[in-house]
């Protein structure tokens, strides 16, 4: 059987994703405003978006995912993010199944936002009893990377094995093409071999990702960073939003032989809620436009579509809120439908996530979809209380 017999083929595009969003608020799913407009090609997406993070390895959690997938697909919610190593590579497959039963049930799949990331081990089956035998006999002895370059013992940088992850992400997902794909916390390889050397290591990935989107593997990549983005200038770890999109810019030209080539690095994911509020706070990014702004500023500023991961903070929010919020949102029913409330009345923020393994958790999602997003001014006036 041909590749193209058993993956699905397409990626979004802007008229499925605008007739879903028309055909949900319609029908009174969503609110109007619960769709984010990408930069440039207009994609429709929504506010929330479904994570494939937690749960254990196990069957049972691997079936929980799918069906939340596939309902939240057929709901109004467009975005679904998982990652090569989360659950050990299982997540990939059950957002796959998820995927096959919303288009089973007519949710087209270039309605669908599909995301990977990568640079974790996937370390499929679970840990090896012998780390460093399966490190040599499956990176090393495969040409994956080396010992040398790995970070923190669980990373890699490497375009090679993120080319891999990538690929093992779309078989397993089941798709011929993935919208995005992330580079997931760079950062950790900085404390080992300085800023400078891990920008050197990103050239090369970027190039990669760049031909990837040629040869239609993929659509767009970014980087999902836990630290980089919200630091302060001056911090190890930070990293411009700025110099990446010059980084892309060359990569691009290099691939293509044209000094006048787009790049497709697009997107951008950091931690953001009403506790680490440093994306909307913390002014630390020089743009090119005569100001430096927040990253969520500065994101908007370089049209790089935004991502918000953490909004229930690791399952903290969804039991008890910030004073101010709760009280801003005394009307809505439990912390965590505040919390997912906050994070996308965030002006500049596309997408907010929600690692989802329990179904009656994408309950709260869904009910919040339903509301409009907080007045400008009343989410600001709010901020101002919660930075207090």
């Amino acid at each position: 059987m041909s590749e193209k017999n058993h993956l699905i083929p397409g990626a979004a595009t802007r008229a499925a994703t605008q007739a879903y969003a028309e055909a949900h608020q319609s029908a009174g799913r969503v609110a109007e405003g619960h769709y984010s407009d990408f930069p440039r090609e207009h994609l429709q997406l929504s506010s929330l978006g479904v994570g494939s993070f937690g749960g254990e390895p196990s069957p049972a959690v691997d079936a929980r995912i799918s069906a939340i997938v596939a309902r939240a697909l057929g709901a109004g919610i467009n975005v679904i993010d998982t990652g090569a190593h989360y659950r050990y590579g299982r997540s990939l497959a059950a957002v796959g199944a998820g995927v096959r039963t919303a288009l089973e049930a007519g949710v087209p799949r270039e309605a669908m936002f599909l995301i990977s990331k990568g640079g974790f081990l996937t370390l499929r089956g679970g840990p090896p009893k012998d780390m460093a035998q399966w490190f040599e006999q499956e990176i090393t002895a495969q040409g994956l990377g080396t010992r040398e370059q790995l970070a923190k013992g669980a990373h890699l940088l490497t375009p090679e094995y993120l080319n891999y992850q990538l690929e093992l992400s779309r078989h397993l997902m089941g798709v011929e093409t993935l919208d995005a794909f992330l580079v997931d916390q760079p950062e950790v390889h900085i404390p080992e071999r300085g800023k400078e050397a891990t920008l050197q290591q990103l050239e090369p990935v970027f190039e990669m990702l760049e031909r990837t989107v040629q040869e239609g593997r993929l659509r767009r990549y970014g980087i999902s960073s836990f630290e980089s983005f919200r630091v302060e200038t001056d911090a190890p770890l930070f990293l411009s939003l700025t110099s990446l999109v010059g980084l892309a810019e060359r990569a691009a030209r290099t691939v293509t032989g044209n000094p006048q080539a787009r790049h497709h690095f697009k997107l951008v994911m950091m931690p953001f809620n009403q506790v680490m509020l440093e994306g909307f706070t913390r002014f630390n990014t020089a743009t090119g436009q005569g100001n430096v702004a927040s990253p969520i500023q500065a994101a908007h500023q370089l049209q790089l579509y935004l991502m918000a991961s953490h909004t229930l903070l690791k399952g903290h929010l969804g039991n008890q809120s910030v004073d101010t919020v709760a009280r801003a949102l005394a009307d809505l029913p439990n912390p965590a439908q505040r919390a997912l409330q906050f994070n996308r009345s965030t002006p500049g923020v596309g997408t907010s996530l929600v690692g989802v393994s329990t179904p009656g958790h994408l309950e709260d999602v869904l009910a919040v979809a339903g509301l409009g997003v907080m007045a400008r001014g009343g989410y600001l006036g709010m901020f101002e209380r919660v930075g207090e």
